[in-house]
C-alpha cells in the first residue's frame, strides 16, 4: 500500500488538457512544482467528484505557484472534453480505462456501480522530492465527508509553503 512517507509512482496517461487530448507526464509536472495533487475518482460526471472538483476550481488552485492538479479517472478522453467543458474544469484530466494508474497507488475500486478497474475517490499530494505527503480516500465515490479528501488535503499543501485557499465543497450543488 502506498502511503504517506511512500515514494511516489510515476505515471504517463492520456489526458484532456485545455479541450484537447494530450500525454500527460507526472514526471513533468512533480519536477515544476512544489506539490502535486493527484484527484482519483471513478468516473466523470459524478455528483460528489464535480463537487470536489468544482470546489478546487472556485479556490483558484489551477492558479496557486508550485501547485499543479491532476484528475485522474476512468472514463474516455470524449467524456473529459465534454465534462471539462462543461464544468470548466481548469484541470487536465487523465484516462486511466485499465486502472493501472490507481491500481499503482492502491486506490483502485473492486468494482462500483457495476463497473471493475476505476480509481477509487481519493487526493494524494506528492512533493517534488516524488514523497507522497498526503492520501486520504473516502469509503465510496458517492458519500459526502465533511471535510472530504480535498478539503483536508489543504493542510499539507500549506504545510508545504503553497498558499492554496480550502475548496468549499457544495455536494448539493447544480451537478
Amino acid at each position: 500500500m502506498v502511503t504517506v512517507g511512500d515514494k511516489a509512482p510515476d505515471f504517463i496517461a492520456p489526458a484532456v488538457v485545455d479541450g484537447a487530448a494530450v500525454e500527460f507526464e507526472l514526471f513533468r509536472q512533480v519536477e515544476a512544482s512544489e506539490a502535486v495533487l493527484i484527484y482519483f475518482y471513478p468516473a466523470d460526471f459524478v455528483p460528489t467528484c464535480t463537487a470536489e472538483l468544482c470546489g478546487m476550481r472556485e479556490a483558484g488552485w489551477a492558479a496557486v505557484d508550485g501547485l499543479s492538479v491532476v484528475g485522474v479517472r476512468a472514463d474516455s478522453l470524449y467524456a473529459g472534453v465534454a465534462y471539462a467543458d462543461r464544468f470548466e474544469i481548469p484541470f487536465p484530466l487523465a484516462m486511466d480505462d485499465s486502472g493501472r494508474v490507481a491500481a499503482s497507488y492502491d486506490l483502485l475500486a473492486d468494482a462500483w456501480e457495476g463497473h471493475t478497474d476505476v480509481p477509487r475517490r481519493a487526493a494524494v499530494v506528492v512533493d517534488g522530492d516524488w514523497t507522497v505527503r498526503f492520501r486520504e480516500a473516502a469509503g465510496d465515490a458517492l458519500d459526502r465527508p465533511a471535510p472530504g479528501p480535498v478539503q483536508n488535503a489543504t493542510a499539507t499543501l500549506r504545510e508545504l509553503g503553497l498558499d492554496a485557499d480550502r475548496p468549499r465543497v457544495n455536494y448539493d450543488g447544480p451537478w
